[in-house]
């Protein structure tokens, strides 16, 4: 990173030290004692101006100008050459008197300033000075800085009243404070008393400005690529040191140029819109998904650096303030410990003395023992369940909870082919969810607790899935409608307009209620689905149904579920399911064509059955991917080979690569979900992040777009999804624009 301040130089020397003190007051004291000095310091604060690292001056030859530099590199020189000054002459130029020198000085002006912009690096600021030499030059200076874009356009103008020790200053009178007042010889010359005249005060530095680099530079023209210092190359003007009497600058023929910027710049400036046209026609020909429409207005540099910058963890707080949209979380897997122990003292706080009784009871046995045995959770079902759960959340350490929640499961990762299966990547989650939501006291508080999660990740939009028949004793409805309350009540309530999070309710049908001959839940679960949309006050709300549960539970088939989802599909309401995450395509194959599926909960095996693929992408069927889900429940090799802080065995693991880039490649409409990050101890910014670590070459490009998809494949109404995008829409315009723009 360098700040680099460059100035056209004529016969007055001065103005470099004039503008020079302006941006470094600290080590050019020039205004010192000027009756503006406290604005001048509040203008260069404000308008972020930094001390130069390197001093670059653009000039002519002829004697005057070679009289100018050895005045400015004495000058140089009792300031101690602390940093550098480089000097560019265009070669045989003079006065500028016609039509040639004048092109020169142009050609040579607009490379000074490209090759400033490209060595200062991303960070580094490029301060461009219009006082010095003639109005030509500085025409062509200000004309650079508008088509390169530049931090600061300078000025220094006069009174017309300078005193010639400012019109024909030494060096050793540009090194300190100006005086306020100096003694010159009264008018006419020959008189020999003097007068007092005013001397800092005459002259006034300006903040003229900034240029903003021009979006025609970065696309392809004539198949000659963008503009850059490397297709119109300048050498870099030596270091001059006048106490070594080098006084050497880069004496530059323009002659030499193969081609020249100017009229390149010029043509690009004629065909702009074009240009601009065909590059945007380029960047949608490569796509398989479209972006954010608001992207599109960005330059095209910033959108090749979003197209081509790997999504890494030092994104992540810029990631996490982006607007997102949540479609695979799980109700009974959102809460973290620590949200656990706050629901679970709501109930203790709620029951009867003899009720915690009963429940200390129940669970004592629980309470005393350093290691609970495997089946502990059936334990709970005995009396009185949310009780029971009460107890343990109430009575134990976070940290003891933690220990049987989460330690006994260890290492999590590809839990589905371990001893206990599915049932120990729930295992975290056996003391919320259902389990405690059997008692109305605990409502309200998980609420909040999903509350401010969906708040905490800057969620405009969550759909959460759940089984309300499995909470307040059954009573389905009763439950949607307090819960829903709830949210309604804390929307109502965050004055923080911007980021109130919306939800959505999707009611889950469990495959482990399925038995042979017996449908009688899934057909209670769309029952409650259809009631859900009959009610005034869940219309809104619920927004369909989910068919989850270990994959390989239960024995009804495809025909047979569609068969009692009938009352589902006459009302049109949107279905996903879970499908693919840890066996065949076939499974997919069912949910697509017997159930009608608008989306698929993971869908990882899609990869291996192309022609179903295509299918799905025809049809516009979204996938939800949960990353670090599927690496507890499948395994997929991590290039960390890190799961949960703990090493997994990467021989096992190299032969499974997640597959969502491919599945990215194909074409398939994705987004990245969490499936359950209290249990999985993740949050959605978190799953972008491993989503990258897990694949090549996942771009920031990548997940704005993906981030776009979780919006668009919502179950909200199409009015309401309208509005959310374009909410969305502009404000990732904002920090996009802000962070990368």
């Amino acid at each position: 990173m360098k700040n680099i301040l460059v100035c056209t130089l004529g016969a007055s020397w001065a103005v470099i030290p004039e503008v020079l003190a302006f941006v470094d007051p600290g080590f050019l004291p020039l205004y010192e004692k000027h009756p503006e000095r406290e604005r001048l310091l509040t203008l260069c604060r404000e308008q972020s101006l930094r001390p130069p690292d390197e001093l670059w001056v653009v000039t002519t030859e002829g004697e005057k100008t070679l009289a100018s530099l050895e005045t400015l590199a004495k000058w140089w020189n009792l300031l101690g050459n602390i940093r550098p000054l480089r000097v560019w002459q265009a070669a045989g130029t003079n006065e500028l008197a016609g039509e040639d020198e004048c092109r020169m000085i142009r050609e040579l002006t607009l490379r000074v300033v490209l090759k400033a912009r490209e060595f200062s690096g991303d960070s580094g600021k490029v301060m461009l000075s219009l006082a010095g030499g003639r109005k030509t030059m500085s025409a062509d200076l200000q004309w650079a800085g508008t088509v390169f874009g530049c931090d600061a356009l300078l000025h220094v103008v006069d009174n017309g009243a300078l005193p010639s020790v400012l019109r024909f200053a030494q060096p050793e009178f540009m090194i300190r404070p100006l005086p306020e007042k100096v003694l010159e010889p009264a008018a006419p010359a020959r008189n020999l008393t003097e007068r007092e005249m005013a001397c800092v005060s005459v002259v006034m530095p300006l903040f003229v400005g900034r240029g903003y680099r021009s979006d025609l530079l970065d696309v392809d023209w004539r198949e000659q690529g963008p503009v850059t210092g490397k297709r119109f190359p300048l050498p870099l003007a030596p270091e001059i040191n006048a106490a070594k009497c080098n006084f050497s600058s880069c004496r530059w023929p323009a002659t030499a140029a193969a081609t020249s910027l100017a009229a390149e710049i010029n043509s690009r400036e004629k065909e702009g819109q074009q240009l601009l046209g065909n590059y945007l026609a380029a960047v949608s020909r490569d796509e398989k998904h479209e972006n954010w429409r608001s992207l599109y207005r960005l330059a095209p540099r910033t959108i090749e650096k979003l197209r081509k910058t790997r999504l890494l963890e030092n994104h992540r707080d810029w990631l996490r303030c982006l607007p997102k949209a949540e479609l695979h979380c799980h109700l009974g897997g959102i809460l973290d410990v620590a949200a656990q122990k706050r629901v679970g003292a709501k109930v203790w706080k709620a029951l009867s003395e003899n009720e915690k009784a009963a429940a200390l009871s129940r669970v004592a046995g629980l309470l005393q023992k350093a290691s609970w045995p495997w089946e502990w959770p059936e334990q709970l079902k005995n009396g009185n369940r949310s009780a029971n759960c009460a107890a343990l959340l109430v009575n134990l350490e976070e940290q003891v909870l933690e220990k049987h929640l989460f330690t006994a499961t260890r290492p999590r990762f590809a839990l589905l082919a371990g001893e206990h299966g599915f049932a120990a990547y729930e295992r975290p989650g056996e003391l919320t969810g259902s389990a405690i939501l059997g008692h109305q006291a605990a409502i309200a508080q998980y609420a909040q607790e999903v509350y401010n999660y969906a708040k905490s990740e800057r969620l405009l939009y969550c759909e959460l899935r759940g089984s309300p028949l499995k909470y307040l004793d059954g009573d389905g409805l009763g439950f949607l409608r307090l819960f829903s309350r709830e949210l309604s009540r804390l929307r109502k309530e965050d004055r923080d307009q911007l980021w109130r999070p919306a939800f959505g309710f999707i009611i889950i049908s469990d495959r482990r209620d399925f038995t042979e001959g017996s449908q009688a839940r899934l057909k209670q679960a769309a029952e409650l689905a259809v009631k859900a949309c009959d009610d005034s006050e869940l219309r809104d709300f619920v927004v369909g149904l989910d068919l989850a549960g270990k994959e390989e539970s239960g024995d009804l088939k495809g025909k047979e579920i569609a068969a009692s989802l009938e009352k589902i599909f006459a009302r049109c309401l949107p279905v996903t399911i879970h499908a693919g995450e840890g066996t065949p395509a076939a499974r997919i194959w069912q949910a697509a064509y017997h159930l009608n599926a608008d989306r698929i909960g993971h869908g990882l095996t899609l990869v291996d059955a192309p022609e179903l693929a295509a299918r799905f992408r025809n049809r516009n069927i979204c996938l939800e991917l949960c990353p670090t889900s599927n690496l507890e429940v499948v395994g997929f090799y991590d290039p960390l080979q890190e799961v949960s802080g703990e090493k997994s065995d990467s021989a096992a693991d190299a032969r499974k690569l997640y597959p969502l880039k491919k599945l990215w490649e194909m074409g398939l409409p994705l987004t990245i979900c969490t499936d359950n990050p209290g249990i999985s101890r993740t949050t959605l910014t978190n799953e972008y992040l491993t989503a990258s670590r897990l694949v090549d070459n996942f771009t920031l490009w990548d997940a704005l777009a993906m981030i776009k998809l979780a919006f668009s494949h919502s179950f909200l109404p199409a009015e309401s999804r309208e509005i959310l995008m374009k909410k969305a829409d502009k404000i990732i315009f904002g920090l996009v624009a802000e962070e990368f723009g």
